[in-house]
């Protein structure tokens, strides 16, 4: 099971590494990208992802560092009152949905396309930077480290709180380093059969397969 399941949305930054910024279409391209994933779209480690066959062509993977909010608050200042802890998290993308509907949040939100885990790490147990590292059937297509955010988590934890609440228990995904399928030459998506992992440092691997 995912250590933690929200009871809202996932709050998910997008284009928030410069790297991945260049392999994908630059269209918003130095904003901020906010967008949804569905609660029900969670699952946890070794859970299987549902490769949904009939609904996308495209499926593709993101390795993210997720922040899980520990206390309530508008227009935060002092951020690190407000972070519980750290988990990894596989922003899963049917690509050609998220482009058919403009807005993100149906070609993110397909059942299982929220791995998370495989634990809650508190604030206090990490020492940032932290390296991201993303592979598929043992090749390495993500490496990259939160430093190299554009927005750093206190940054997005203070212009997400400006005018609305984030209440404890939200969770937001910071972002994927370059290297996703979609942004290989030619283009390469996941298919049946398929063992995704990532591994963040202090945070573990989270490891699932496409079914």
């Amino acid at each position: 099971l995912a250590p933690y399941h929200p009871l809202k949305n996932v709050i998910c930054i997008g284009k928030n590494y410069e790297e991945h910024v260049k392999e994908m279409d630059t269209a918003g391209a130095g904003k901020l990208v906010v967008f949804t994933k569905a609660p029900t779209s969670v699952v946890g480690p070794e859970a299987v992802i549902e490769r949904h066959p009939e609904l996308t062509e495209k499926l593709d993977y993101e390795g993210e560092l997720a922040v899980i909010i520990g206390k309530s608050g508008r227009d935060i200042e002092a951020v690190e009152e407000h972070i519980f802890g750290y988990t990894i998290l596989n922003d899963v993308t049917a690509r050609d949905v998220q482009k058919e509907h403009v807005q993100f949040f149906r070609g993110k939100s397909f059942d299982t396309f929220c791995p998370m885990g495989p634990f809650v790490v508190t604030a206090d147990e990490l020492q940032f930077p932290l390296q991201i590292k993303t592979s598929v059937n043992g090749e390495t297509r993500q490496d990259g480290t939160t430093a190299d955010m554009i927005r750093p988590i206190d940054e997005l934890i203070r212009t997400l709180s400006k005018g609305m609440t984030l209440e404890a228990g939200d969770i937001i995904a910071t972002g994927t380093p370059a290297g996703v399928g979609h942004g290989m030459t030619p283009p390469t998506y996941l298919q049946t059969g398929d063992t995704v992992e990532v591994t963040i440092e202090g945070l573990g691997t989270l490891r699932n397969v496409i079914v």
